[in-house]
């Protein structure tokens, strides 16, 4: 008798490898250069079992940004565990610097994606990678409000931080170099000690 519950865990498992693999084989090689078969291949998945899962390749690529998500709202659900908003942010600028070898290589994953789906004339998944990115700055953003900055500058700061972000792994990426990402991910953090020095004082505590 068939294990109903084997074979869906079985493919479950499936779908899941066809999701972590689209996320990096799209990251290293970009949309364009990127088959079906490359990510089947990198997932451990038979090519014609792919169809079974996503219909066409716009699908892993929606697939890729759902795993892109997830991976941020894992990474930010570890984060706030820490007390402090201002060791939230200064942790996320440290997993930034720690993943400086891939940006010099390869670029932000979303970021890189979010470019090159732009430039696509039908339109449409371009939208989701950009609501990727949202989630960031939607992250920082209360950070910051935690850290006490008056409306609307915590919009604003949130800004500025996952632009340095863009930035410096554009840079990184675009010179080969990974010590980019230090020094601007260093820069980035004496400026939000700044910023914490600056920290208004809390309601009906004396200045």
């Amino acid at each position: 008798m068939t294990d109903s519950k084997g074979v869906k865990r079985r493919g479950d498992d499936k779908r899941r490898r066809l999701m972590t693999a689209a996320a990096d084989v799209l990251h290293r090689q970009g949309v364009e250069r990127t088959t079906i078969a490359d990510i089947a291949e990198a997932a451990d998945v038979p090519v014609g079992n792919v169809y079974y899962y996503f219909k066409t390749k716009d699908e892993l690529v929606q697939a890729a940004l759902a795993t892109h998500s997830e991976h941020f709202a894992a990474l930010t659900a570890e984060l706030d565990e820490l007390p402090d908003p201002l060791e939230r942010l200064k942790a996320m600028v440290g997993t930034w610097i720690d993943q400086r070898d891939v940006a010099a290589r390869y670029g932000c994953p979303t970021g890189t994606l979010a470019a090159e789906l732009d430039k696509r004339a039908d339109g449409g998944i371009d939208l989701e990678a950009g609501e990727v990115i949202k989630l960031a700055l939607n992250w920082a953003e209360r950070q910051f409000r935690e850290l006490g900055r008056p409306e609307p500058e915590p919009a604003d700061l949130a800004l500025t931080l996952i632009s340095g972000y863009q930035g410096m792994s554009l840079m990184a990426n675009a010179l080969r170099d990974p010590e980019i990402m230090t020094r601007e991910g260093s820069r980035l953090n004496r400026w939000l000690d700044a910023l914490a020095a600056d920290r208004p004082p809390a309601p009906g505590r004396s200045v």
